[in-house]
């Protein structure tokens, strides 16, 4: 901005928005001075580059203001973890089920796991039937992101909650 600008010459908007057309920085540094503004870089890789008159400051501060109304619109995504066992009884299984609809009820991801201790995954069949009927109970209230699938000991799947 202002002194700093290098190019030869450079194509002058005004802050109404109208354009001054091409002349030479000091003269358009001339011309934001009088009207107690900066010359501000728009487009430097334009040819010739693009340059505005505006009160940079003020310039900023809009700038900052639309990225915090951005920022505060967002919501964060967040992945809750329930674990289960294969051998999780029916009163367990139902109070953690119950967890897992709330959470999506919430607006969060969740990520079922159903981990397997040393013997146990030869029998991972039971940990897939649990698994299922977990996928069709929470089906109401989200939908399954990732089907189930086996990494390493665990088998593991991923419910969103519906839109």
């Amino acid at each position: 901005m202002n002194e700093r600008i290098r190019a030869r010459e450079v194509r002058v908007i005004d802050d109404n928005g109208t354009q001054l057309g091409i002349m030479a920085p000091y003269q358009a540094l001339k011309t934001a001075k009088e009207q107690n503004l900066d010359l501000v870089e728009v487009s430097p890789t334009a040819v010739p580059p693009v340059c505005k008159i505006m009160d940079y400051g003020k310039y900023v501060y809009q700038l900052n203001k639309r990225a915090h109304e951005a920022k505060k619109n967002q919501r964060n995504i967040i992945v809750k973890e329930v674990k289960f066992r294969p051998n999780t009884d029916d009163h367990d299984y139902e109070f953690k089920k119950n967890n897992i609809v709330r959470f999506l009820k919430d607006g969060d991801k969740v990520k079922a796991i159903v981990t397997f201790r040393g013997r146990e995954i030869s029998h991972a069949e039971i940990g897939r039937r649990l698994m299922d009927r977990l996928v069709v109970d929470v089906g109401d209230n989200g939908v399954v992101e990732f089907r189930p699938h086996m990494e390493g000991f665990s088998l593991t799947a991923v419910f969103a909650p519906k839109k």
